[in-house]
């Protein structure tokens, strides 16, 4: 029925892995950026990296798991 191979468990890993990374480099940066204005790290910047440390380590858990659909 479909023509296009699924996802797989690994590569769903390589994009949460790349996703999570992304984000909390931008956060990151952002804050560097702004640090003279905003000051230490607020509440919604905290969960920021705290839900792209998850996407890190979701995708780190999926990378070993092969080529298996996802």
């Amino acid at each position: 029925m479909f023509s296009d191979p699924p996802l797989t468990k690994r590569q769903l890993g390589w994009l949460f892995l790349a996703a999570g990374l992304s984000v909390g480099l931008v956060s990151l940066g952002v804050h560097i950026v702004r640090a003279g204005l905003l000051g230490p790290f607020g509440p919604i910047q905290q969960q920021v990296l705290s839900a792209a440390a998850l996407a890190v380590a979701l995708g780190l858990s999926l990378l070993p798991r092969g080529n298996r659909p996802a």
